[in-house]
């Protein structure tokens, strides 16, 4: 089935049951998670889903998804375009307890009163999609190279005169001294 928009609540073990294909578009700005974490955006992710049952009777969701997000480089927190995407196998729990119970290759999705909420489990995946840094390319970059380059001991001592911290308590000291011997 191929929507447009999809859907933000479906019945997944309906689906599963014939083997449903549910493809289409979900609005960046309609999940605040994910803006918490990346900042406001704009944009759809175009999401593919496959319900189906496999060989042992689980149910189970095969996603697939891919967005464009702007991210905020962390040299010089200026938003750079970033691809994100992300394959994924989810089998279907109405208990918690369930989820042990599940093969590694299967992340756990809750499906309650035979309710899935969609527009969480895309949030989800694109959360966990994320990359852990974001650069832009140093020539790109809105912070200097010599900025960049950290300095060592002897560069930070060669630039700056060293001060001694305690060099105004020597003066007051010598004041105390030379009240003491008057």
């Amino acid at each position: 089935m191929l929507t447009s928009q999809l859907p933000s609540r479906v019945e997944p073990y309906k689906l599963a049951a014939r083997r449903e294909r549910l493809e289409g578009l979900v609005a960046l700005d309609k999940l605040p998670r994910l803006a918490e974490e990346a900042g406001d955006q704009t944009g759809d992710c175009h999401v593919v889903l496959e319900f189906g049952v496999d060989a042992q009777g689980r149910r189970e969701i095969r996603g697939h998804l891919q967005a464009t997000l702007a991210l905020a480089c962390r040299r010089c927190l200026v938003p750079l375009s970033q691809d994100v995407s992300s394959d994924f196998l989810l089998g279907m729990i109405s208990d918690e307890a369930l989820a042990a119970e599940l093969p590694a290759s299967h992340e756990p999705v809750l499906v309650e009163n035979e309710q899935l909420d969609l527009l969480t489990v895309i949030e989800d995946e694109l959360i966990l999609s994320l990359p852990q840094v974001v650069y832009h390319d140093e020539a790109e970059c809105h912070v200097s190279a010599d900025q960049l380059v950290s300095k060592t001991d002897g560069e930070a001592q060669e630039a700056k005169p060293a001060t001694n911290p305690f060099a105004v308590l020597n003066v007051l000291k010598g004041k105390d001294a030379l009240k003491g011997k008057k």
